[in-house]
């Protein structure tokens, strides 16, 4: 019966690090690419570390991997979002046919103030800038 639930773990483990695969080589943009990847890996790393610590039943290998399995989870969304974040305010293009920007006109480039409200009107009082004056990396 273990052998069973080993096999299932890693059977899911592996699909879902080759779906994240898959999704890198699939995905039209770099935030798609890495929405994909870091939660199908993360949870596909997961099976297989519940995998091993099922498989092996020692106290030090199931705690070994019980504590990569919460690092995973609290780091790896944490540092996706980190990355999507700095690489949206660098300018990296989203895709042509996303739907929505929710933080466009958000984001000052040249204070780099991230707003929950349309900054665009902010930044013109505040830095006294012309319209032809104030130009996001995109643009």
């Amino acid at each position: 019966m273990k052998e069973i639930a080993v096999f299932i773990l890693l059977i899911l483990g592996t699909l879902l690090i080759l779906l994240a695969g898959i999704g890198i080589i699939r995905m039209p943009d770099l935030y798609m690419r890495m929405s994909a990847t870091t939660k199908a890996a993360t949870l596909g790393t997961g099976f297989m570390l519940g995998a091993a610590a099922l498989h092996f039943q020692d106290t030090s290998i199931t705690a070994r991997c019980f504590t990569a399995i919460v690092f995973l989870l609290l780091t790896a969304p944490v540092a996706a979002h980190v990355l999507g974040r700095a690489a949206y305010f660098i300018g990296i293009p989203m895709w042509k046919k996303s739907k929505k920007d929710e933080l466009k006109g958000k984001y000052n480039y040249f204070s780099h103030i991230l707003t929950s409200e349309d900054s665009s009107n902010l930044d013109k009082e505040h830095f006294n800038i012309k319209d032809d004056d104030k130009k996001s990396p995109k643009e």
